[in-house]
């Protein structure tokens, strides 16, 4: 029940943060294509410009003055609360998924942080991480917005390389989403929001307003424009093992994130010319290679084949962990006769041997009725219980368990390289189950 309970409020608090992402990136999407769209030719007095739409069935004509009006309007709509509450959801998923077992999910197997040390590390790095940011931003760089990007750039990646040697990959991943997203509702609550109120209150006093803090909250929210699509990239990055599983996965979101960014500055400036419609080939050019460079690489069967067959050596299992799921081996398969390597690499391992590394090693979470207390039902649907099963998974096996070696879950079941190798060549062999 207590597995069943915790992944109802792992739903539950993902969906917030999801609902509340959306209508922040809506917002911040809108403002600044309103900002880029504005006619500014021969504005009324006071308008910095104007701006006619149809939507839904209707026309809107918005208008923007280039401080404030002379009073101020009865009815003035903030937005704040989906930034506000975004941030609040996703540090409670930091919680519920990493830091509620962070040995399990949040450091990488034979880390040498220990599960509080990993904890503090991640929260730390969030308020470190927009303290440095509001420096630089504050410093002489501001003035050099180019740099200034660069310098932030450099310092976000060294962050993900940082985390990769003591996070898991998606751990890593998640830690960087969570600086720049704290770097994003930081800018809301510290810069734009108290922007807005002095100009609000300026006009309410009838006292010229500061010009200088509406310009700055407008550059921040710039700032935050350009960090959306890496953020989101993290965000579903936990679906595809071949980008944070890989032990070059700080490079993969380097380059994810120049993609991104190149994208998003074409969509920013469109509306002046066209002369950055080529960051979209080369976007899709780069997604490609990308694609190419995290392919497995191609496996050499021949050696791993003719060792693995009877050669298994199984390791102590967790039975905390576990559950009180399948004990392990009580010993070795014996030992294969000495023609055994010339067949095996000709027709590859035996599936008997496959099947019992799968059944030791995964089906404690990967099974109908799993054992491991961590989970109620199976994560994601997969399951190892038939042959059939675990041929039709082949290729997930494949990318998770032997290319990226992310499964099992922080290798909680102590899965060996030899048995890695093993899955390995079975599958290079066709994944025979007869």
């Amino acid at each position: 029940m207590e597995a069943h309970l915790l992944e109802w409020l792992n739903l539950s608090v993902r969906w917030v943060h999801m609902i509340t992402g959306v209508a922040w990136i809506g917002a911040s999407f809108y403002f600044v294509w309103l900002e880029n769209n504005l006619n500014r030719v021969n504005p009324k007095n006071g308008l910095a410009g104007d701006l006619w739409a149809i939507h839904g069935g209707g026309i809107y004509h918005l208008e923007k003055y280039k401080l404030a009006p002379p009073t101020m309007p009865d009815n003035l709509h903030w937005f704040k609360w989906e930034a506000y509450f975004t941030w609040l959801s996703g540090v409670a998923l930091l919680c519920v998924v990493f830091y509620s077992n962070p040995t399990l999910y949040l450091l990488a197997p034979g880390s040498s942080l220990t599960g509080p040390e990993g904890v503090l590390l991640g929260i730390g790095s969030l308020f470190v991480g927009w303290f440095v940011y509001s420096f630089l931003c504050d410093s002489a760089l501001g003035k050099r917005p180019a740099l200034l990007g660069f310098i932030l750039f450099v310092l976000i990646i060294g962050a993900a390389y940082g985390f990769s040697k003591v996070f898991s990959g998606r751990g890593a991943y998640l830690h960087v989403g969570a600086i720049i997203g704290t770097i994003m509702v930081g800018n809301v609550f510290r810069i734009i929001m108290p922007a807005q109120r002095a100009l609000v209150a300026a006009i309410a006093e009838n006292r010229t307003p500061d010009p200088a803090l509406p310009a700055k909250g407008l550059l921040r929210s710039r700032h935050n424009n350009y960090f959306t699509l890496p953020v989101l990239f993290i965000m579903i990055s936990n679906h595809f093992p071949s980008t944070y599983g890989s032990q070059y996965n700080w490079l993969i979101l380097a380059g994810i994130a120049v993609l991104a960014v190149l994208v998003r500055h074409y969509f920013n400036t469109r509306h002046d010319s066209h002369k950055f419609a080529w960051t979209l080939p080369a976007a899709a050019v780069g997604m490609i290679c990308l694609a190419y460079v995290t392919g497995p690489a191609p496996m050499s069967s021949a050696p791993e084949v003719a060792k693995a067959p009877g050669t298994i050596e199984y390791q102590p299992l967790p039975e905390t962990a576990l559950g009180g799921g399948k004990k392990p081996a009580e010993a070795a398969p014996a030992a294969a006769p000495e023609t055994a390597p010339a067949q095996a690499s000709n027709a590859g391992p035996a599936f008997d041997k496959v099947h019992d590394v799968i059944q030791e090693r995964c089906t404690v979470c990967h099974s109908a009725k799993p054992t491991s207390p961590l989970f109620s039902t199976a994560p994601g649907g997969v399951m190892f219980d038939t042959p059939e099963q675990i041929k039709l998974q082949a290729p997930r096996i494949q990318a998770q368990a032997v290319a990226s070696q992310i499964m099992p879950l922080g290798n909680i079941t102590q899965m060996t390289q030899q048995e890695r190798d093993l899955i390995g060549a079975w599958i290079v062999q066709g994944a025979q189950t007869q």
